[in-house]
């Protein structure tokens, strides 16, 4: 049997920038939330509460048919409108009883899935993206730097297809894909076709597409020790039991990492200049890494990640070149070799996980902004990007040679440098016992960005020392920051004599 109800509800207000429409509506729901209107009870007719309130019938009818289609109201043909009988009374209460109960204090977290919860935990960068000295990672950004490409991408802005404003292969642009493989080749010996290239919004979404689709939760991955933060937070969000695999000057110890892992199901390598410590893996240790995953029937992530910057003697051919099994997921970017906002980079995966990969691109995204693809894809055909790298690669063997130079000069009491001459950073580590986080700490109070190497570490032991990176810093900035940080080492060594 039905009920029936006088509303009482508050007068709407005519002034309010929401509608009266969506204020009586609003009240209406809350009525029913509240336990004022319970299921089953008849709502008085659109004419009768447009009398009421002073409003117009067509708002009424109107907020009746809105909760209608929100499955609230249900109208009875020759009885009038009235609560959906079938609210559920159980879900009802709960909701009732969670509107008495008092705010808790502070911000309530969202309920997350453990995936959600390792994504949102994870670590991603030791650093900050600010430009100063000394944020790794960001190239010469300065103006004319990019007149060429600014130009190419402005024509294909004017110049725009119908084919480019439509969803595009999620794979990718298809000629810049065939761009990328036809690069690749010669640059890097790597071996593929365009069918192998995957385009994505650069480097850390090609990490989270291969976790996502290679590594199970409780699957063990070996990461290089210090390592990549990025990696590490894509392994952890995949719920990988992380397996911290130590380098030395020949890059990933992978004797201790089989001791340790020995059923890994992944392997992430920088081996062409290993992030951050600089050094470049042995052939050594390239075949023995390549054994161990066709015997393990693991996956190797490689990342090439600014390969293009090496300063003594020509590149050194990827480790995927060496592959014949099929075990190797190549990594690259444009974000260092161009500017970071671009957000384009590229994972080349053997023949055997290409519809893998295209179908899951489809799933998880689809696809990036496809004329800034075809403006590369030109940019690369047309030779410019060669062209690009070539005068980039001298501009920074000049400011690394700087910096180089200045911390001989003035800080060879303090810092030694390792790794090989390439990239965009140098990594120095203290001659002398220091607390990396505290001179990170100091530096940025005073305007510099000094990555703590101890930070880039899992376990101890840990090295003690700092990221620096030069690429987007002409000479009187390195000076600068060299000076600085030259004063924040005299001042914590002034302190700490005082102390004693």
């Amino acid at each position: 049997m039905s009920r029936r109800t006088t509303l009482q509800l508050a007068a709407l207000q005519p002034g309010d920038p929401t509608s009266l429409m969506r204020q009586l509506s609003d009240a209406l729901r809350r009525a029913i939330l509240v336990g004022q209107l319970r299921p089953d009870t008849r709502l008085p007719s659109t004419r009768a509460l447009a009398g009421e309130l002073g409003v117009s019938r067509n708002t009424v009818l109107d907020a009746y048919e809105q909760l209608a289609s929100e499955g609230y109201f249900s109208a009875r043909t020759g009885s009038g409108t009235f609560v959906t009988a079938s609210l559920p009374e159980h879900a009802l209460d709960r909701l009732r009883a969670a509107a008495r109960r008092p705010p808790a204090r502070g911000i309530v977290p969202p309920l997350l899935s453990t995936r959600g919860a390792a994504m949102a935990a994870a670590p991603l960068s030791v650093s900050d993206d600010r430009i100063r000295a000394f944020s790794p990672g960001i190239p010469a950004l300065e103006q004319g730097n990019l007149d060429t490409w600014n130009r190419t991408r402005s024509w294909h802005q004017r110049h725009t297809t119908v084919d480019l404003l439509n969803y595009n292969d999620a794979a990718g642009y298809r000629p810049l894909r065939e761009a990328i493989a036809a690069y690749v080749g010669p640059m890097r010996g790597v071996m593929c076709t365009a069918e192998q290239v995957i385009v994505t919004a650069g480097t850390q979404q090609a990490l989270d597409l291969a976790v996502r689709l290679l590594v199970d939760p409780g699957d063990s991955a070996w990461l290089e020790e210090p390592g990549y933060p990025g990696a590490r937070a894509a392994l952890a969000a995949a719920g990988a039991i992380i397996v911290p695999a130590p380098v030395d000057e020949d890059g990933m110890c992978v004797q201790e990492a089989q001791r340790r892992a020995p059923r890994a199901r992944l392997a992430y390598v920088s081996p062409s200049h290993q992030y951050p410590l600089g050094y470049i893996m042995s052939v050594t240790r390239r075949l023995q890494l390549l054994e161990w995953a066709q015997a393990s029937h693991a996956w190797i992530l490689e990342d090439d990640y600014d390969s293009e910057f090496r300063y003594g003697g020509r590149p050194l051919p990827a480790l995927q070149a060496l592959d014949r099994t099929g075990r190797v997921l190549y990594l690259g970017t444009f974000s260092k070799a161009l500017f970071p906002s671009l957000r384009i980079g590229y994972v080349i995966v053997p023949a055997t996980l290409t519809p893998v990969f295209r179908n899951a691109s489809s799933v998880a995204w689809h696809g990036v902004n496809a004329i800034d693809q075809a403006a590369l894809a030109d940019f690369i055909r047309d030779g410019h990007f060669e062209r690009h790298v070539r005068r980039m690669r001298r501009r920074y063997q000049e400011r690394r040679a700087w910096l180089v130079d200045l911390i001989h000069d003035r800080l060879r009491d303090e810092l030694t440098l390792a790794g090989s001459t390439a990239g965009l950073h140098v990594t120095a580590r203290f001659v002398h016992p220091r607390d990396d986080v505290e001179v990170s700490r100091r530096g940025a109070a005073d305007g510099l960005t000094l990555p703590a190497l101890s930070q880039y570490y899992i376990q101890n032991p840990r090295l003690s020392g700092l990221v620096l990176g030069y690429g987007h810093l002409g000479h009187d900035a390195i000076r600068a920051g060299v000076d600085t940080l030259a004063a924040i080492l005299r001042d914590m060594t002034l302190r700490r004599s005082t102390r004693r």
